[in-house]
């Protein structure tokens, strides 16, 4: 059977590595797996494991970095609560894109979502002591989960897949009646299914988070890629969706790293409700000797002692670039839409040669296309399929892995270029042949 990597050269490396799992390996050791591979043979990969930006960083934050660091700020500790332009902007960004009200001083920027994840764990569970464990609405991004194994934090779970609609209500209740869930996390548009929970979903999440006193924790790394509408006009509806519309218990996490190609720089904003932001808590006042409102906590009780804040020029960067899709300058939206192409590009390759895509419907209409998307092979588990595919020169990380209960693998788009299409639909021809 010809493939492009021997099983003899892969099972190898995989030990070499001290892989235990294949089929549950971590984005990272993926990766490894990959680049390893490309060292020994020389063959390229055909990558869709790391959900890296595949476009060039975004010219006004770099231009606006290379400002900022040409001043003496690159040489002061940065405010924890962040610096006043891009609190501003912020907020004001938000309002462009999403229509809510966040004032400025609840906007605090942070390392990057994952840091701002990281922090806000630890923050929703010390609110109150019955209430200690996170809901996933699955799939989701494995790290988030790894974030609370670190911290000994607990979790619970469900795949949204059969829970589409008004389904999804009497599913939350579920679990919210039992009164130790602290918050609810989720991604839209989702990493990795692409699904995007619409107003009506929304809202039920919204009402149930208000019912129970739950913190939803909305990740909008993929902000505006829902592409199937036209959200790239400021002040101008539609807006994107958020369930910050139907509840005031709420953090939104938004990410310069894919909206602007600046992962690089690792910064993001934690944009956190007015109304839960100014809430006490004694618990948090008992632990922290401090006040005890939420939001004060969070950014100088817990995001500072992590990274004692977030870079200097590079909060400059992401003020300088929000402030240009405000204007209507910068359409970051148009910008991103190539992973559309990409993507509808790529399925229907992986759809010429057997494969079919796992989430392929939202509530009323099919899946965008975007950054992820999903795809499985007839009669192959997850790690079936993950390890087939790196045989023959094609890296991905399985749905199980996402905590999904559906059968296949996530593919980024983001990586893959025109030129490589040839490439990709000639090794699944071969993949198709020897299956």
């Amino acid at each position: 059977m010809e493939t492009i990597y021997s099983k003899e050269l892969v099972e190898q490396v995989v030990a070499e590595l001290g892989i235990t799992d294949l089929s549950r390996a971590t984005i990272g050791q993926v990766v490894l797996l990959a680049v390893r591979l490309q060292e020994l043979t020389g063959i390229k990969f055909i990558r869709m494991d790391q959900g890296v930006p595949g476009l060039d960083p975004n010219v006004i934050g770099r231009e606006a970095e290379k400002a900022a660091l040409d001043t003496h700020c690159a040489a002061m500790y940065p405010a924890a609560e962040g610096i006043p332009p891009l609190k501003n902007e912020s907020s004001r960004f938000i309002k462009a894109f999403l229509d809510i009200d966040i004032p400025a001083k609840c906007c605090i920027p942070v390392v990057g979502s994952v840091q701002g994840s990281y922090g806000s764990f630890i923050a929703v569970n010390q609110l109150d002591a019955e209430k200690d464990t996170v809901l996933f609405i699955d799939p989701g991004f494995p790290i988030q989960k790894s974030q609370l194994r670190i911290m000994g934090g607990k979790w619970e779970a469900f795949d949204i897949f059969e829970f589409r609609g008004e389904k999804l209500r009497s599913k939350l209740e579920s679990y919210l009646a039992k009164g130790n869930i602290s918050s609810i996390i989720y991604s839209n548009p989702n990493n990795p299914a692409w699904i995007c929970l619409d107003e009506s979903e929304l809202q039920i999440i919204g009402e149930l988070a208000t019912k129970y006193d739950v913190i939803v924790l909305e990740d909008l790394a993929y902000f505006c890629m829902d592409f199937r509408k036209d959200l790239s006009r400021p002040f101008q509806k539609p807006f994107a969706a958020s369930v910050a519309r139907y509840t005031d218990n709420y953090i939104l996490m938004l990410s310069g790293s894919k909206i602007f190609s600046y992962a690089g720089q690792r910064i993001g904003i934690l944009a956190i409700g007015e109304k839960l932001f100014n809430t006490k808590y004694p618990l948090l006042a008992e632990r922290y000797g401090t006040s005890g409102l939420f939001g004060q906590t969070l950014s100088a009780s817990i995001l500072y002692m992590i990274t004692s804040g977030a870079t200097h020029t590079t909060q400059f960067a992401l003020a300088a670039m929000m402030r240009a899709a405000s204007d209507g300058e910068l359409n970051f939206v148009e910008e991103t839409r190539e992973y559309e192409r990409r993507a509808a590009r790529m399925k229907q390759i992986f759809e010429a040669n057997g494969f079919y895509v796992v989430y392929d419907e939202d509530v009323n209409e099919k899946v965008g296309d975007g950054f992820f998307f999903t795809i499985g092979y007839p009669g192959m588990t997850s790690g079936e399929l993950m390890r087939e595919l790196i045989y023959y020169g094609i890296s991905s990380i399985t749905l199980t892995t996402t905590g999904s209960e559906r059968e296949g693998i996530r593919a980024c788009c983001s990586r893959m270029k025109p030129e490589r299409f040839g490439v990709l639909e000639e090794r699944l021809r071969k993949f198709r042949e020897n299956h």
